[in-house]
């Protein structure tokens, strides 16, 4: 159960990411009921409607270099179930496709969006794609940053995989209590150098400390895995792509260990609508190249000059 004082080091923890990075946020509780529970939404900027859904196992307030570089929209960029403050959901493999489209689907009624532009990151990207397939006109168009989750025959590192099985996964993630140096390493695991990042670390470590952090990231990585091995309904293969009706931006890491660039190629060859940029880093190009990645945006989401 959640105490006082872990939400209120994630607090401050989410608050000091924002304020290094210049981003005036205000975090915004909205009811969801695909999760029975609520999610929070950090809201920032005036405009146009952007939404931002990160990658499973992480904070929304990951995404503050990136938010600092997208000026004239309001950005709503939430927590997925069970990381951050929004509440935990129940993953199942069965029900997990039905989940991810469901959460993101009450989001956006709470928020009064029936249609707008989406950046996305790893988990979040294949969220987002499941529920244009679902709801059809809610995405008008979509920037996915890193490899998308379970594209093309991509998949995570293999201590992360480890995490999908049964009654082990669990006790392996939570086997190393929490701690910088934990995940300094998780950063280098993803691609990218964790000097200059002691703001995204202590989120980061803040995150995990969360009660039920663990087994939450071991039912994700459970539903979408069968022991170490991608479930083939969850994955996203040439016919998904093609199926995609939304013009696509992808923003890939040159280092990114989810999946090499030559996986971006072949995404950008079967969407319909695809434009793809190789920049420097691995899964998370923002964290250090924050104006590159926010250069690229900029053109295909109109977005006005920084």
């Amino acid at each position: 159960m959640e105490t006082l004082a872990d939400r209120t080091a994630f607090e401050e923890a989410q608050a000091r990411v924002l304020a290094r990075y210049g981003v005036e946020a205000r975090p915004r509780f909205v009811d969801v009921t695909a999760i029975g529970g609520r999610a929070q939404v950090l809201v920032a900027g005036e405009g146009p409607p952007l939404v931002l859904v990160i990658g499973g196992t992480t904070p929304a307030a990951l995404w503050g270099p990136l938010m600092a570089r997208l000026p004239g929209r309001t950005l709503y960029a939430m927590d997925l179930p069970g990381f951050g403050l929004t509440t935990s959901a129940d993953f199942r493999p069965e029900t997990y496709r039905e989940t991810a489209v469901g959460f993101l689907g009450d989001l956006l009624d709470a928020l009064g969006l029936a249609s707008c532009a989406f950046v996305t990151h790893s988990m979040g990207s294949l969220w987002t794609l499941w529920l244009a397939h679902e709801r059809p006109g809610a995405v008008q168009r979509q920037t996915m940053v890193g490899c998308p989750a379970l594209v093309l025959g991509s998949a995570a590192p293999w201590p992360m995989r480890l995490a999908s099985v049964p009654r082990l996964g669990p006790r392996l993630v939570a086997a190393r209590p929490p701690s910088a140096a934990q995940v300094e390493q998780v950063i280098r695991m993803v691609g990218e150098d964790p000097a200059g990042l002691a703001e995204i670390r202590d989120v980061l470590l803040a995150c995990e400390w969360l009660p039920g952090y663990a087994g939450q990231v071991a039912g994700m990585m459970r539903s979408v895995m069968s022991w170490t091995r991608v479930r083939p309904e969850m994955v996203t293969g040439p016919a998904e792509l093609r199926d995609v009706a939304h013009p696509v931006q992808l923003v890939w890491g040159r280092q990114d260990p989810f999946g090499p660039p030559g996986i971006g190629r072949r995404c950008a060859e079967l969407l319909p609508d695809a434009h793809l940029a190789v920049v420097p880093g691995g899964h998370a190009p923002w964290l250090h190249g924050a104006d590159t990645v926010g250069a690229a945006l900029s053109g295909f989401l109109g977005l006005e000059p920084a």
